[in-house]
C-alpha cells in the first residue's frame, strides 16, 4: 500500500483551516487530522489546498502558435501546454477549443480537429500530468459550427459547450473602438479593411446565429453536456441563456448582466487576469467589483495559467475573507459545475489526492508542490 504523509501544513478544508496532517494512500485522501506527527513531509506551516480546476483556457492555442505565423509541432505543443498547467497548480482542466471564428482565414477554422486529436492521444497514452477534458467554444456566427460540434458530441472527454458571439457592437465588444483596437492590434486587420470586416461579421451573425443556437442547445440537452453562455452584456442575454438551459455564465461584461445571472441561479465565471491586472483589458466590468458584491462563483485562468494562484491570494488580501472560503472559486465550485465534485475539488477523505502546497511570503504566493492522484508532478 503506497502512502504519503503531509504534516505541519495549514490544511484548507471545505469549511475551516487546521494546522494538521493529511495522509494519502493509493492516490486517495485516507485521513485528515489536526496536529503534527513525527513522520512524513514537514510543511513548516505552509498551505495545503486541493488542486485547481480550470474550466476555460485557450493556452493550447498559444503553445501551438508561440509567435505569429509560427506553428509548433502539435503533440509537443500539447505537452508544453499540459506542463504549464500542472506547474500552475491546475490538476483538472477543460481545454477550450474554438469551433469557428469571425476571421475568414483564422487557424481556428482548421486546427480544432488536430488539437482535439492531440489531447485525446496524450490523455489516453498517459503523457499528460493534469486530467484533461474538452470544452467546445462555439462561435454562433460561423456557418459550419453546428455540424462540427455534432461530430464531437459523443467524445468521451467532452463535458462543456459554450455559446459565443463576437459580433462587433455587442457583448464583449459593445464599444466599436475597442473592437477596432483589438482586431487591428491582435489580428493585423488594417484600418482601411475594418468597416467591411465589421459589416461582414454582422451579416454572418444575422444569417447563422439564431439557427446555430437552437441546434447547439438541442445537442447539449440530448448529450447531457453542460452549457455556458459567453460575454453576456444585458438582462436579455442572460434570460436567453437561462431559456437555453445554460448553467454557467462566462465573463459577463456588465454589472447588470452579472446581477441577473446571479438572480437566475447561473454560476458566474470571471477571469483571473482581470483580477491580477486590476480590470478588464476590453473595458468591461471589473472581476473584483463583482467578487466584492458576491456575484462570482468560478474563476478561470483564461489565457494565463499562472494567474489562478495569484488571483486567489489577491482576493483573500483584498476582501479579508479566509482562504478556505475563497479557494472554492478555484477548486470545488468548478468541479461541481461540470459534475466532478464527487471525487475532487476539496480536501475530504475518499477523494482523489489532487493537492497543491503553497508558500506565501505576503508578496507573491509560490507553489512548492503539485500532486495528482498521489503522484507528484511539479
Amino acid at each position: 500500500m503506497k502512502e504519503q504523509i503531509y504534516t505541519n501544513y495549514r490544511l484548507q478544508l471545505p469549511d475551516q483551516e487546521i494546522l494538521g496532517t493529511l495522509v494519502v494512500r493509493n492516490g486517495r485522501i485516507a485521513d485528515i487530522q489536526p496536529g503534527m506527527v513525527s513522520q512524513g513531509q514537514d510543511g513548516q506551516g505552509d498551505y495545503l489546498l486541493p488542486g485547481l480546476v480550470e474550466l476555460h483556457t485557450d493556452n493550447l492555442e498559444q503553445c501551438l502558435t508561440p509567435r505569429p505565423k509560427v506553428k509548433w509541432p502539435l503533440d509537443m505543443a500539447a505537452l508544453h501546454h499540459d506542463r504549464e498547467l500542472i506547474s500552475a497548480g491546475i490538476t483538472t482542466v477543460c481545454d477550450a477549443i474554438a469551433i469557428g471564428d469571425v476571421l475568414p482565414n483564422s487557424a481556428r477554422l482548421t486546427q480544432f480537429a488536430p488539437m482535439i486529436d492531440a489531447i485525446d492521444r496524450a490523455q489516453q497514452a498517459g503523457r499528460f500530468s493534469a486530467d484533461h477534458r474538452l470544452h467546445l467554444r462555439c462561435e454562433l456566427g460561423y456557418e459550419h459550427v453546428y455540424e462540427i460540434a455534432e461530430r464531437y458530441a459523443n467524445h468521451p472527454l467532452l463535458v462543456l459547450i459554450s455559446l459565443m458571439d463576437h459580433t462587433p457592437g455587442q457583448r464583449q465588444f459593445v464599444n466599436l473602438e475597442k473592437y477596432r483596437e483589438y482586431y487591428i492590434g491582435k489580428h493585423g486587420i488594417t484600418p482601411a479593411q475594418m468597416d467591411a470586416f465589421i459589416q461582414g461579421r454582422i451579416a454572418d451573425q444575422q444569417r447563422y446565429a439564431e439557427q446555430n443556437r437552437k441546434l447547439l442547445v438541442e445537442l447539449t440537452q440530448a448529450q447531457e453536456v453542460f452549457l455556458a453562455s459567453h460575454d453576456d452584456a444585458t438582462i436579455e442575454h442572460v434570460q436567453e441563456a437561462v431559456e437555453s438551459g445554460a448553467t454557467i455564465a462566462e465573463f459577463p461584461t456588465t454589472l447588470d448582466a452579472a446581477k441577473e445571472a446571479h438572480q437566475q441561479g447561473l454560476q458566474i465565471l470571471m477571469g483571473a487576469p482581470n483580477l491580477v491586472l486590476g480590470g478588464s483589458h476590453s473595458g468591461n466590468v471589473s472581476a473584483m467589483d463583482l467578487i466584492e458584491r458576491q456575484l462570482v462563483d468560478l474563476i478561470s485562468s483564461d489565457y494565463v495559467p499562472q494567474s489562478l494562484l495569484q488571483a486567489m491570494f489577491l482576493i483573500v488580501r483584498q476582501t479579508e475573507q479566509p482562504l478556505y472560503d475563497i479557494m472554492r472559486l478555484f477548486t470545488l465550485n468548478p468541479a461541481r459545475a461540470i459534475g466532478l465534485d464527487g471525487d475532487r475539488g476539496s480536501l475530504e477523505v475518499g477523494k482523489r489526492a489532487d493537492l497543491i502546497t503553497v508558500h506565501d511570503d505576503g508578496i507573491v504566493p509560490r507553489l512548492t508542490a503539485v500532486v495528482r492522484e498521489g503522484k507528484r508532478f511539479a
